[in-house]
């Protein structure tokens, strides 16, 4: 806000503010204490005049704290403050001055256990009331037209109809259950449902207010950690959300919450997630998905496929069209296809052909990898990458039936950006002499510091998570755990040692906190089913995350 340059305007009537030198004043000390409703007006009004507020009204605000607290469930001061924090243009700055003053915290007790409460991690850059404010601020950003170009589709949704009063509440009371042992989202939930009558919300709108605030964490969790390519993904989000409005909602509010975490955790990799989830889960919800079998859409990726050849003879394509598996014509897009069909056709005795290019929209390296299968493949070529100093953030992994592995991995610098043209050759040679054996991944890993000096501090439990329901296919293993270098490395060999192919990596990093997902099936074929497996699995990953790997291999 900016201050106003007049000097003084005086109170008309009885009007209980006046303007002095640009700075918003009460008319005099009894103001406030003789109607505790004045205390909410103050800001208010400021925010009406774009003037900043007074020293002597803040002390006088401060000094009726009390008073504040007997506002807590008065329909007009429900109504005072619901149209403050749904101001599009002032929330913001609304909430943090009385955040500042406490008097936040007097109006909704509840908020009080969250403010100046500290995140004990290296994702989240503010106290958790900071972030809360600032999620409101990002909302406020959005409304005003100001990300139209970075956050389309959020935009988009806001140009259209949506419950203000919904939606700023619950970004105000998502993370209000912080501090417990409990989940945050459960608590929070259970506590929205008290507060947001208080506000004066309906019955319905309430519902919607717990709803968001007990899954708010859902979509971003979903995006991140599953593939949103697999229609089980999909289908599976589209039942849990239920309706369009629940989901166009959510979308907003995980982007405000994603953005409020602090600079540089939002990016376009995720937001190119986030839509894909979004626009899949919209076509499911309102019937606009072509509802075909997978077979059918095997089918049409196929043909689109050979429709783009040119140069090639009818037998050369139908060669090609029989090389491959339904997944792999589902798992990638129609570009990343012909890149490998031209990779096939000209590698000739090379060991490995590969091509590189950029995505722009995911703000990462593709890297294309082709050559001849073998076990623990996967699992090279992470401890290749790691050696480059590339990250992976995304991979997928199919085998044709003549033997061949299509490898694709998208890969990002230590800062979050694509990885530099100069380094590719290099990154090259150093996966070259990795499938070799000519470098020994965990042996050059192990010489180096694998954890940076400023995550030591932090701890991270280990996690492992099976999953047989998310996919249709495969089993997937989720694994969370502290990351470093080469984790990626160690958890794939640990996997391939037990005989296990994994058909998708899908990589998440959360500051130290590492969540690595896997799509997998046993050496038949088959999902891990039996309960010995998967506790031996288990054993294995736990030893590699605490370093207890084994001998040292590739």
């Amino acid at each position: 806000m900016r201050a106003l340059s007049f000097r003084t305007t005086k109170p008309d009537g009885d009007d209980p503010f006046a303007v002095q030198a640009g700075r918003l004043t009460t008319r005099d000390e009894t103001v406030l204490q003789s109607d505790p409703l004045n205390i909410l007006r103050l800001f208010r009004e400021a925010a009406r005049l774009d003037a900043q507020i007074h020293p002597m009204a803040l002390r006088q605000a401060t000094q009726s704290l009390d008073l504040v607290a007997g506002l807590q469930g008065d329909p007009k001061a429900a109504e005072i403050f619901l149209e403050m924090l749904c101001d599009p243009v002032n929330a913001e700055w609304l909430l943090r001055r009385m955040n500042e003053t406490e008097v936040l915290e007097r109006l909704i007790p509840e908020f009080g256990r969250i403010v100046a409460m500290m995140q004990f991690n290296m994702y989240h850059h503010y106290t958790v009331d900071e972030h809360t404010i600032r999620t409101i601020g990002v909302l406020n950003g959005i409304e005003r037209q100001e990300a139209v170009e970075e956050l389309p589709v959020a935009t988009e949704i806001l140009n259209g109809e949506w419950n203000r009063r919904v939606l700023y509440v619950a970004l105000l009371l998502h993370d209000i259950g912080k501090g417990d042992k409990r989940d945050h989202s459960d608590l929070g939930a259970e506590m929205a449902a008290d507060i947001a009558p208080r506000l004066g919300l309906s019955e319905a709108e309430t519902e919607m207010v717990v709803w968001l605030v007990q899954h708010h964490l859902v979509m971003s969790d979903t995006a991140q950690k599953r593939d949103v390519s697999d229609p089980r993904t999909v289908a599976d989000f589209a039942r849990f959300v239920q309706s369009p409005e629940r989901l166009r909602l959510l979308l907003v509010l995980t982007v405000c919450d994603i953005q409020g975490v602090g600079p540089g955790v939002w990016n376009n990799w995720k937001a190119q997630l986030l839509r894909n989830l979004y626009w899949d889960t919209r076509d499911v919800l309102t019937g606009g998905a072509e509802q075909a079998t997978r077979a059918h859409r095997v089918d049409h990726a196929r043909a689109e496929f050979a429709g783009q050849l040119e140069g090639w003879t009818d037998a050369e394509v139908a060669t090609e069209l029989a090389r491959h598996y339904p997944h792999y014509w589902l798992g990638l897009d129609q570009t990343t296809h012909a890149i490998f069909a031209d990779l096939a056709r000209n590698i000739g005795d090379a060991p490995m052909a590969s091509h590189y290019l950029a995505d722009e929209s995911r703000d990462a390296t593709v890297a294309c990898l082709y050559m001849g299968d073998h076990p623990g493949l996967f699992s090279r070529m992470a401890g290749a990458f790691a050696l480059a100093g590339a990250n992976v953030v995304d991979a997928r992994t199919y085998t044709t039936n003549d033997g061949m592995a299509t490898s694709v991995f998208w890969i990002q610098d230590s800062e979050g950006r694509p990885y530099e043209d100069i380094r590719l050759p290099r990154l090259g040679k150093t996966i070259e002499k990795t499938l070799k054996g000519e470098v020994i991944a965990r042996v050059a890993l192990d010489e180096r510091d694998t954890v940076k000096p400023r995550e030591q501090q932090f701890t991270v439990p280990t996690r492992i998570v099976f999953d047989n329901d998310a996919s249709d296919l495969y089993t997937v293993i989720e694994v969370n755990a502290r990351d470093r270098l080469g984790l990626l490395h160690e958890l794939t060999r640990s996997l391939a040692d037990l005989n296990i192919n994994i058909f998708s990596a899908i990589i998440a990093t959360y500051g130290e906190h590492a969540v690595d997902v896997f799509y997998v099936k046993d050496l038949f074929g088959m999902k891990i089913r039996s309960k010995q497996k998967m506790e031996q699995v288990e054993k294995r990953l736990t030893d590699a995350i605490d370093g207890r790997f084994g001998a040292p291999g590739a």
